[in-house]
């Protein structure tokens, strides 16, 4: 099957939630054999496509058993989801160096936008199902919500941060904010428009001072 898996993550963080989202940060970092069929997973989606890439051609490039391939994911679902997870995951990595840059909090705001919809419509994989198979994508977006669900978690604990630091109100509800943010970035993502060109990064950042910065009652 080429649909992602359909798991429910809690609205509310828990233990279990938390060792998921630790073992997919420190996963590539101690079994060489994963990260070695997550690369090859990710060429073979980038060259063909998942929808007609086999866990075959993917252990083949790997230059790995396909019984190897299964002990670490019991499927293709499962193996499709932890590449994408693997890309988000370099993503948030990529955004807190570039965010050292931003001197004021609306600042952050607004690149956190921008450099979010540069890095997924250029990433190989990501942006190439945004074009090739946008209802896979969609499906591990917005399906079951756990990508989104971590998206929000990880804008969360950004604006959490703020708040410690004192540069935006201790009354500011987090969770939702994080969500509408999110859920914006996603639908400009997943819905094209002819009223906004997101390879234009001088506009996108005038829509994000005017539209998102307010959330956090800060002015553009």
């Amino acid at each position: 099957m080429d649909s992602l898996p359909h798991v429910r993550i809690p609205a509310s963080e828990s233990l279990l939630e938390r060792a998921f989202l630790e073992a997919v940060e420190r996963a590539d970092e101690v079994d060489a054999v994963r990260t070695r069929l997550l690369d090859a997973a990710y060429e073979q989606f980038c060259r063909s496509g998942i929808h007609r890439s086999s866990m075959e051609e993917v252990a083949r490039r790997a230059n790995l058993s396909r019984v190897t391939l299964y002990r670490r994911f019991e499927s293709k679902d499962a193996l499709v989801e932890q590449v994408l997870l693997r890309e988000f995951r370099r993503y948030f990595d990529q955004f807190l160096i570039d965010i050292r840059t931003a001197r004021t909090v609306a600042d952050r705001i607004v690149l956190g936008f921008v450099s979010s919809l540069r890095a997924i419509r250029t990433n190989a994989l990501i942006g190439g199902l945004l074009d090739a198979e946008p209802t896979l994508l969609a499906g591990s977006l917005v399906g079951d919500g756990r990508m989104l669900a971590i998206a929000r978690q990880f804008v969360a604990a950004q604006l959490r941060r703020e708040r410690q630091a004192g540069t935006i109100s201790h009354e500011l509800n987090l969770e939702l904010t994080a969500e509408m943010m999110v859920r914006i970035a996603a639908s400009f993502l997943m819905v094209p428009t002819d009223i906004v060109d997101l390879d234009d990064e001088e506009q996108l950042a005038a829509i994000a001072r005017e539209f998102i910065v307010p959330m956090i009652g800060q002015r553009g």
